[in-house]
């Protein structure tokens, strides 16, 4: 009995903690080194199993493998349903709200219409001065060389898109 719980000992490591790395993998974000070391070390395990016992044992232990992460993970997916792990520091809950002061993006439009200057060249984007102040902005489809009077065509969140004018 020993002989045969030495003989399969590196397999039963590589199959627990491969399993294990797979399951920290699972709570982790990403693909990172435990979800490539646990994926590395199940295939190690079922090759020793296939290379000491032959193919209808390493299918047994691929099997075996497959339930145990499919466990995992229905029951990963069964607490996040009833709350448990909703509530636990894996799952993200803070949100970023305008009532608590945050802000995607500056509102540009106060610049719609305005004229200003191109500080840079615009080939498409590049930045303008409007009334002292510089923006990044975008050329709508047209290359604007440096100094060229432009006028604000519209604003689309954070993105300014300008035109050539005549005058400034």
């Amino acid at each position: 009995m020993l002989q045969l719980i030495l003989q399969n000992l590196p397999i039963l490591i590589c199959l627990v903690f491969g399993l294990g790395l797979l399951i920290v993998e699972v709570f982790m974000p990403g693909f990172g080194l435990p979800g490539i070391a646990g994926v590395i070390l199940e295939a190690v395990s079922i090759v020793l199993t296939y290379a000491n016992h032959g193919g209808l044992a390493a299918l047994g232990v691929t099997l075996v493998i497959l339930v145990v992460m499919a466990i995992t993970i229905s029951l990963a997916l069964r607490s996040v349903q009833k709350g448990k792990l909703s509530k636990s520091g894996v799952i993200l809950t803070d949100t970023e709200s305008a009532s608590e002061g945050y802000v995607a993006a500056q509102d540009m439009d106060v610049f719609l219409g305005k004229k200003g200057v191109a500080s840079t060249v615009l080939r498409p984007s590049g930045m303008a001065e409007f009334d002292g102040v510089k923006l990044n902005v975008v050329a709508d489809g047209e290359y604007i060389a440096k100094d060229t009077p432009v006028e604000v065509k519209r604003v689309e969140g954070a993105r300014v898109v300008v035109r050539r004018t005549k005058e400034r």
